[in-house]
């Protein structure tokens, strides 16, 4: 069976114009970039040539980009910096963060004696700035705040701008979790003053495995990973050169035709959740994903209590529909997704289903989701 596929905030199709320039490596390019015969360096020119394509696209300098193996290791190398290297002593952050920031945090303040705490959310999901600011005030510590651009599972948005000022108002570092939103918006670096930003190729039909963290320049922080020399002494290790190529091709191709992807992902997602309230009488967005400010690539839809509710997911499954119950990094999970949980809006009786989309989403592809979830969630015939 074709499966639709919705579940693009977990990870998305490689473009096919990826595949091609990543073979092109694998097939061609053999050498060792910290190498320094031809072969190394041709390896080396594919990297900083990726750097500088990836910079020029965001408006910061090249040096502003280590590669990394994705968001994860992104995250978690902001944070550690910014204890290790900037003197951090307070993190501000989000009970409804990616599990990645708050592990690290968590990790962190563990073992340097870092103090963790959260900023409220308003009742629709978004962060409370209000909050934000009291928390901010009330000391001096040298204090990270980490809170992400769109969060993954009900697509509620924090202004980065209004974030910025917060923060420098109060003499605070800012590190923000792009990785839904990297490839998806346009972000003018030289123009904004933060901190740390980072990047998943995989969420914008790049490669796993791939990623970076932006350090503003001027800061000096250490590597997270010690071994070698590369990424400026930031990240030891022989780089993923077929990986950096990868995602440079996906972001190139994602800010090319960023407008037009936009338009035709908010239209599908609008078919979506007029579709859904049309077939399912009852059915509310968490965070009121629908919403036009909210993510564009996601909708989270909570049902009314029905039989096949706990089992939704997996039933939407065998009709052909990928979709998630929430954050992929939690599919384990037993006790529902901890953003909703967070945010106050898992109910036990009722299920959550992430509906996420991307360009080669298809109006075919959101017919027979809403035909498979009018299957799952049919009215039950009442006893006599």
């Amino acid at each position: 069976m074709t499966h639709a596929y919705l579940d693009n905030a977990a990870t998305t199709h490689v473009a096919p114009e990826v595949v091609q320039a990543m073979m092109e490596v694998y097939q061609s390019v053999h050498g060792n970039p910290s190498s320094t015969h031809a072969p190394g360096r041709k390896a080396k020119a594919l990297v900083e040539t990726s750097r500088r394509s990836i910079a020029s696209r965001l408006g910061c300098p090249p040096r502003t980009i280590c590669f990394t193996s994705g968001g994860t290791e992104a995250d978690n190398h902001a944070i550690q910096a910014a204890v290790a290297s900037l003197g951090v002593r307070r993190i501000v952050t989000s009970a409804a963060e990616h599990s990645a920031v708050i592990k690290a945090s968590s990790t962190v303040g563990e073992s340097e004696h870092v103090d963790v705490v959260h900023v409220q959310h308003l009742p629709d999901g978004q962060v409370d700035f209000v909050d934000l600011e009291r928390l901010l005030k009330e000391t001096d510590t040298p204090t990270l705040v980490s809170l992400m651009h769109a969060n993954n599972e009900v697509g509620v948005m924090v202004d980065l701008e209004r974030l910025s000022a917060v923060c420098r108002a109060h003499g605070a570092w800012i590190h923000s979790d792009t990785v839904q939103s990297m490839g998806h918006y346009p972000l003018d670096l030289g123009a904004m003053d933060v901190d740390f930003l980072t990047c998943s190729a995989h969420k914008f039909h790049g490669p796993k495995g791939a990623g970076f963290l932006y350090v503003n320049p001027t800061l000096r922080i250490h590597g997270m990973i010690v071994g070698g020399g590369q990424e400026r002494m930031l990240r030891g290790g022989t780089e993923n050169v077929a990986g950096i190529v990868g995602l440079a091709k996906a972001f190139d191709l994602a800010f090319e035709h960023m407008a037009e992807h936009e338009a035709h992902i908010r239209a599908l997602k609008r078919r979506m959740a007029e579709g859904l309230k049309g077939c399912v009488p009852g059915v509310v967005f968490n965070g009121e994903s629908d919403r036009e400010d909210r993510l564009y690539t996601v909708l989270n839809a909570k049902f009314p209590n029905h039989p096949n509710g706990g089992m939704a997911v997996f039933l939407l499954d065998l009709e052909g529909i990928a979709c998630s119950g929430g954050s992929a990094c939690s599919s384990g999970a037993t006790l529902g997704s901890h953003v909703l949980r967070a945010l106050g809006f898992h109910e036990p009786d009722k299920a959550s289903i992430r509906f996420s989309f991307s360009r080669y989403t298809t109006e075919s592809d959101i017919d027979r989701a809403l035909e498979a979830v009018g299957k799952v969630f049919a009215s039950v015939e009442q006893p006599a």
